[in-house]
């Protein structure tokens, strides 16, 4: 273990990219494979293929359950498949936004791990950059412009 500047311990982190669980490789590949043009073009061949089947099976009952079904499972297949994916995506990003915050010399370390707050907690962080952006709107125009680093402070609304 080493100390870092600010005098809290830091460890090296150790990444380990083999160590996902199968589901998260098969979410990972199905979501890369359906985001991809030829996953596009595949559905619009099986759809036409089953619109052009219409007639053949004489647009029965049975003809139309086939596609809805189909689509159904699909859909809620790809929504599990979709939401690891992008819960993977958004705790990658928070940890990479995380040590940013921790890098930056004059970066408050209090936002770390801001997404665990309250609504009401979150709201008046907000407010407060909120106000801060107000305020170097109004100083673009005046000889100081926008590119100091002022304190946030309590939200004034």
């Amino acid at each position: 273990m080493r100390f870092s500047p600010i005098g809290v311990r830091a460890r090296r982190v150790r990444l380990s990219v083999s160590r996902t669980s199968p589901f998260d490789r098969l979410s990972k590949s199905v979501a890369h494979f359906a985001g991809h043009p030829i996953a596009f073009a595949g559905a619009v061949v099986v759809i036409g293929v089953w619109a052009i089947s219409g007639p053949v099976f004489g647009f029965s009952d049975t003809w139309q359950l086939v596609i809805n079904t189909a689509t159904t499972i699909v859909t809620f297949l790809m929504v599990f498949v979709i939401q690891n994916t992008q819960n993977r995506d958004g705790a990658a990003i928070q940890i990479k936004l995380d040590e940013l915050i921790r890098a930056i010399d004059g970066a408050h370390n209090g936002l770390l791990d801001l997404e665990e707050l309250s609504e009401g907690e979150l709201e008046n962080f907000r407010k407060g950059y909120l106000d801060l952006a107000e305020d170097a709107r109004s100083d673009i125009s005046g000889e100081e412009g926008d590119t100091r680093s002022p304190e946030p402070r309590a939200s004034r609304r």
